[in-house]
């Protein structure tokens, strides 16, 4: 007998998946072929992943627009119902999503595990969207019904990265479909087996209608093509403002929104009342989780001058005394970085910074794709390092003498996403924050959190807004705003 995923009772089956995408309900043969998804922490090839090119995503782009229309006009239970199948999904698979997630994008277990709880919560949250008030009556100086009224955009195109493939794919894919769109999901093509195949998977047992949410895994050029396809209305990115910022000019060519959560370079400001050890601990978390590849992690640490010494040799001490290896084979701290590119970039910053004048408190050396947890203390504030987003395990360390001086060195950036704060006086530290432009603050907490239910997203180089978290960004997200007014009989005018 064949294997299937019903009889193998795996969500994850190879032999579904292997060499193909999905289009138009179908797992097919992609015109761009074949790459293996490769495993960081051993060099291994996982499992064949297909790969899209622009004939895929129009042809991807006219089933979802078909599919879209009749997704619209079901009633709002229904779609409610496949949102809350496909979190208890993710529930119910979550053991085998996380071992992929752990193989394929080097997380360490209990942060895979995080990723797909989370993911669940995205559904669950999502599934609340369908119910939700789509309009608002309007006051008219006409003896008429006016109201707004929220309608689906219609086909929205999802590019994810690879770091958090599920979360960063999930929290736009749920509430698009919610909503009564249809999905065209472009995974990194790194992590497409976690990013991608898996959502397709979940959405297929969830009783998701075909064509609603197709898979065209690709390069450069398949995003591009998403963004160019006149049936695609909305595109929603996230990514490295490089990337997000020719995105952003592609789609205002072709007069369509870009929800974009791009880069992030997070200042922690440690005051002079701060506790050095609680401090540390949070810095820990917000640094290294994830290696260090996650858009809100720590980048720049700002701590005042009494605090400054015990701080830097407390963190070094934190980052040397970590475990960095394969986190499939036994219990690390941290595991490897994705590829050869971002160890070697990360890499010459770090010695860039040092050949500046720099301390390297600790780390700063690597073995095949494990990076040591690193701490640079004093860089100049024109070093790399210290002003451009690492997205690695490394931080950057600097004093500071005055509230000022703090706002100063914060500020002193083009990013704008998260900003951690640890003070004894917490209304001192919101009046810090109000200083500093982001798109988050956690005062007495790092700057790396997530919840399905909370806007995220960074002003300046960081995105445009919030557009993801919550029912509020969702709706102004993925739906269209129309004016309807009704009158009793025809309107006359004097012409």
């Amino acid at each position: 007998m064949t294997e299937t995923p019903e009889t193998t009772g795996r969500l994850l089956d190879p032999a579904v998946f292997a060499g193909r995408i999905h289009v138009d309900g179908a797992w097919v043969t992609g015109g761009g072929g074949s790459v293996d998804s490769v495993e960081p922490a051993t060099g291994k090839a996982l499992a064949a992943v297909g790969l899209a090119d622009a004939a895929d995503v129009a042809r991807a782009a006219r089933s979802a627009e078909r599919a879209q229309k009749e997704w619209a006009a079901r009633p709002h239970p229904d779609r409610a119902a496949v949102l809350r199948r496909a979190g208890q999904l993710w529930e119910r698979h979550a053991e085998e999503i996380q071992g992929w997630n752990v193989r394929e994008v080097g997380s360490i277990p209990p942060f895979a595990d995080f990723a797909v709880h989370t993911t669940a919560a995205e559904c669950h949250e999502a599934a609340a969207l369908p119910s939700h008030p789509l309009g608002q009556l309007l006051s008219s100086d006409q003896p008429r019904l006016s109201f707004a009224q929220r309608v689906p955009a219609g086909v929205v195109g999802v590019i994810s990265p690879f770091n958090v493939p599920l979360i960063l794919g999930i929290r736009a894919v749920a509430p698009a479909l919610a909503l009564g769109n249809a999905v065209l999901l472009k995974p990194d093509p790194r992590t497409v087996i976690t990013g991608g195949v898996t959502m397709v998977r979940i959405f297929e047992e969830a009783g998701l209608p075909k064509g609603l949410l197709q898979l065209l895994p690709g390069g450069a050029e398949v995003g591009a093509a998403i963004v160019e396809d006149p049936r695609v209305r909305v595109i929603a990115f996230t990514g490295s403002t490089r990337a997000g910022q020719s995105v952003g000019e592609a789609a205002g060519r072709h007069l369509k929104r870009a929800h974009l959560e791009l880069g992030g370079n997070s200042a922690f400001i440690v005051r002079h009342d701060a506790d050095t050890d609680r401090a540390v601990n949070l810095a820990t978390w917000g640094n290294y989780l994830n290696q260090g590849q996650i858009c809100m992690s720590i980048g720049r640490h700002i701590v005042h001058e009494s605090r400054y010494d015990d701080y830097v040799a407390k963190l070094a001490a934190k980052a040397d005394s970590m475990t960095v290896g394969d986190p499939a084979a036994g219990r690390v701290h941290m595991g490897p970085v994705i590829d050869e590119t971002q160890r070697d970039r990360i890499h010459a910053w770090v010695r860039e910074a040092v050949e500046q004048g720099a301390t390297l408190a600790a780390g700063g050396t690597y073995e095949d794709l494990f990076y040591r947890p690193t701490v640079v203390a004093g860089p100049p504030k024109d070093a790399t390092v210290f002003r451009e987003e690492v997205f690695g395990p490394v931080v950057s360390v600097v004093p500071y003498a005055t509230d000022e001086e703090a706002v100063a060195l914060a500020t002193d950036t083009g990013y704008g996403l998260s900003l951690g704060i640890v003070t004894a006086d917490a209304l001192a530290g919101l009046e810090l924050a109000q200083r500093i432009p982001t798109g988050i603050v956690h005062v007495n907490d790092q700057t790396v959190n997530d919840e399905a239910n909370a806007p995220f997203g960074g002003v300046g180089s960081s995105g445009t807004g919030s557009r993801h978290g919550g029912a509020e960004a969702n709706i102004e997200a993925f739906t269209e705003t129309r004016w309807i007014t009704l009158r009793r009989e025809p309107a006359q005018y004097p012409l």
